[in-house]
């Protein structure tokens, strides 16, 4: 959640727990408070969700990193070079099985498939030339993990996604509701000093304060010849 709306949720959190201190009577009041309680449930929900998704993706991504090193650097080096070396009875294959570069993650996967593919097709040659029998289903299984943590980073992204937007929506829809309850406030508890500051403080957004810059200086008067003009002191 960025800064702006969890200040905002946060102020709503305030509002809610102080109209539970403070009930008024009125059944239209007591609506709208109840209002306010569910939407603030409900962006607390998608607010979990939200840094569900983000948690969600960056563990895939940080997962993906070492199955792709694995899979690169010892799956792949393996059979690339037990493909250089049957190239020399069937010399396509010289071409077929270079180490994929390290670039995008839908490339790689798909450099790392046609490797599979091809070797499976020549796997009596390959075994000939010193391939382990059962490199391929490793191979093949980490391609899988590998293409598994390219769809938990999608659905985290996804995930985070939906819930911003609908937060934002709810957030919004708080925003009216406290202007209501506002006017609630001030109208039950108007005279009273001391509530009225604890209001004050509670339907409060803080955020950034910024400090005040320094005035430009005044412009000089091209006319003056490029002076600032001085103050005559009389004789």
């Amino acid at each position: 959640m960025d800064a702006r709306l969890r200040r905002r949720l946060e102020m709503a959190e305030r509002v809610r727990d102080f109209l539970r201190a403070h009930p008024t009577d009125g059944v239209a009041e007591g609506a709208a408070l109840a209002r306010l309680e569910e939407l603030v449930a409900r962006a607390e929900v998608l607010a979990s969700q939200q840094l569900a998704g983000i948690v969600a993706a960056r563990a895939a991504t940080e997962v993906r990193a070492g199955v792709r090193r694995a899979l690169r650097s010892r799956l792949l080096h393996y059979l690339s070079a037990v493909g250089q070396a049957a190239a020399n009875e069937n010399a396509e294959l010289g071409q077929e099985f270079r180490l994929p570069r390290v670039g995008p993650n839908q490339a790689f996967v798909t450099m790392a498939r046609g490797m599979l593919e091809k070797a499976t097709a020549n796997k009596d040659l390959f075994v000939k030339r010193g391939m382990s029998e059962t490199l391929l289903t490793d191979i093949d299984a980490t391609i899988k993990s590998f293409e598994h943590t390219l769809e938990a980073t999608r659905t985290g992204r996804r995930d985070h996604v939906g819930a911003s937007a609908d937060l934002r929506a709810v957030m919004a829809e708080v925003s009216e509701q406290v202007k209501v309850l506002d006017g609630v406030v001030r109208y039950r508890f108007g005279d009273n000093a001391e509530l009225m500051g604890a209001w004050a403080s509670a339907h409060s957004v803080v955020g950034p304060f910024r400090s005040r810059s320094t005035p430009p200086a005044s412009p000089v008067d091209p006319g003056a010849g490029g002076e600032t003009p001085q103050e005559v002191k009389a004789a």
